[in-house]
């Protein structure tokens, strides 16, 4: 998993729209993030460990390639904004999918009285 910053993260993002727009999907996951790389242990000496600013760990995939970025919270709402302004680029470029066209099937009862009410006996 590629850790970007959030500008590159958002080019990023739109490339792997834009790469699934014909087919595919882009999954995006977000989470707290308190900033530790390394598991918490489970007994013994428990080290005391306090986030110095709460962040968001944002995720996207496309099934074969990976981004990730950190965000923090002074900067969430700067990100929405581009996030948002982005989102609303994308839905003006992607075109609205085909509906599948149903096909009716004819009753074989209605043919034949047709049929039999066209004719004279």
């Amino acid at each position: 998993m590629v850790l970007l910053e959030n500008d590159s993260f958002l080019t990023e993002l739109t490339r792997l729209f834009q790469k699934c727009r014909t087919s595919g999907s882009v999954v995006i996951t977000l989470k707290k993030y308190d900033g530790r790389t390394k598991p918490v242990p489970r007994k013994g000496h428990a080290e005391s460990f306090e986030p110095a600013d709460n962040k968001c760990l944002l995720r996207a995939t496309d099934g074969k390639k990976k981004i990730s970025t950190v965000v923090s919270t002074k900067e969430v709402i700067k990100f929405q904004m581009v996030a948002l302004h982005h989102q609303h680029k994308l839905k003006n470029m992607c075109t609205p999918l085909q509906t599948k066209q149903h096909h009716t099937q004819t009753d074989s009862s209605s043919k034949l009285l047709g049929i039999i009410g066209g004719l004279t006996l």
